[in-house]
């Protein structure tokens, strides 16, 4: 984060750093350098560093300076998807032989990513309640190089204290990771809580309007920070100036969306509390929830994510899905819009049989920022 950002507010952090008025016609926002190659003034003469748009792109520049600004690190990079951007990661900082702990309840997407791609290669994982520090501690052993932690996770919604895995991290010589997506910068600062590195799949709360895929990565160490970006343009799955764009548009209006999603969420979770067909409701901001105390702690708000269980089992579970209206059935999360789904059979299919497996009765919404009462009326006629 550049010293001209560190001491302002988040809301205008994430409008002003990195958006910077075009030198050329004053444009208050950073154009959309649609553009693959520049010309360069003599031999090795580039102007602002820039000479082929794999490497770096001024509009992907624009989003990664915002990146680090948000996240208050030093390096932010942008990549075509949040599971380019773990990739990157992963092939940056492990070899052969390495070792990983990961989340009980990762996404399933970066458990398909290591159990069926990374660990081809060569790369052992093993799995913990990263809720549980010492079950988190147990699983760490001497070729262990990185622990991963996602918090809120999804689906279920466990909480980690990342300032504590932090400590076992440090103790271990091992660096620690946090999936941030769920929070989004605005309701969590993993760097600022000891996370060497922190992912985004910018395609949720960041770029907010379900337009856009993307993915991030941002640290506070400038070195390993140069080593992610020499990755980042050598393996190339970077973040193209149009989508860059998009995403840096979303970011400037995150922080009013995110009060607006948690504020919904909270009125939802109380009348599914107290719905006879609700069996369970997983939200953090519930004081019942295992990880409330530390959600408060680490978190600004709650955030807009609810998943719930419902009587009648796995039918019913996906006979709420199918009758929903305003929740509109639909992957991913995070959009302005609210979404519904059915994580057994959709987002965690490829963790069926794991012990990443969901419960089949589990339903997961994505809290959008409509009119709550509207959302209210069509859960109550979802759940019948």
């Amino acid at each position: 984060m550049s010293d001209q950002h560190s001491h302002q507010s988040f809301e205008t952090r994430a409008i002003h750093a990195g958006n910077t008025a075009d030198p050329l016609t004053g444009a208050v926002v950073p154009p959309i350098y649609q553009v693959s190659t520049y010309k360069q003034d003599g031999v090795g003469g580039l102007r602002g560093g820039y000479e082929y748009s794999r490497s770096a792109n001024p509009t992907r520049t624009a989003l990664e300076e915002n990146l680090a600004a948000l996240e208050g690190g030093r390096r932010g990079l942008a990549f075509a998807s949040g599971l380019a951007a773990e990739d990157c990661l992963l092939r940056t900082l492990l070899a052969p032989g390495d070792h990983v702990v990961i989340p009980n309840d990762a996404y399933g997407g970066t458990f398909r990513l290591f159990a069926k791609v990374v660990q081809r290669w060569g790369v052992d994982f093993s799995v913990a309640n990263t809720s549980d520090v010492e079950a988190v501690r147990a699983a760490v052993n001497d070729r262990t190089k990185l622990i991963w932690v996602e918090t809120p996770s999804n689906p279920l919604l466990g909480i980690t204290d990342i300032e504590a895995i932090a400590g076992v991290a440090r103790q271990a010589g091992v660096k620690l990771v946090v999936d941030n997506t769920f929070a989004s910068p605005y309701l969590q600062q993993p760097l600022a809580l000891g996370a060497d590195v922190v992912v985004h799949s910018l395609t949720k709360y960041m770029g907010g309007h379900s337009d856009v895929v993307g993915g991030a990565l941002v640290t506070a160490d400038e070195a390993l920070g140069e080593e992610l970006a020499y990755h980042q343009n050598a393996m190339g799955a970077v973040a193209g100036p149009f989508d860059s764009w998009i995403v840096l548009r979303g970011i400037k209006t995150l922080a009013v969306r995110m009060d607006r999603h948690s504020e919904n969420a909270e009125k939802i979770v109380e009348m599914l509390t107290q719905h006879p067909k609700v069996t369970q409701v997983l939200y953090p901001g519930l004081p019942e929830h295992p990880g409330h105390e530390i959600a408060a702690k680490q978190m600004r708000s709650f955030g807009g994510m609810i998943s719930f269980r419902v009587e009648g089992g796995e039918e019913a579970a996906v006979e709420v899905c199918n009758r929903a209206r305003l929740f509109t059935l639909g992957e991913s999360l995070g959009g302005v819009e609210s979404l519904i789904e059915h994580p057994g059979r959709m987002t965690h299919a490829s963790v069926a049989g794991s012990a990443l497996e969901v419960p089949a009765d589990l339903v997961r919404l994505s809290v959008g920022i409509e009119n709550v009462d509207d959302l209210l009326a069509d859960l109550r006629q979802a759940l019948g």
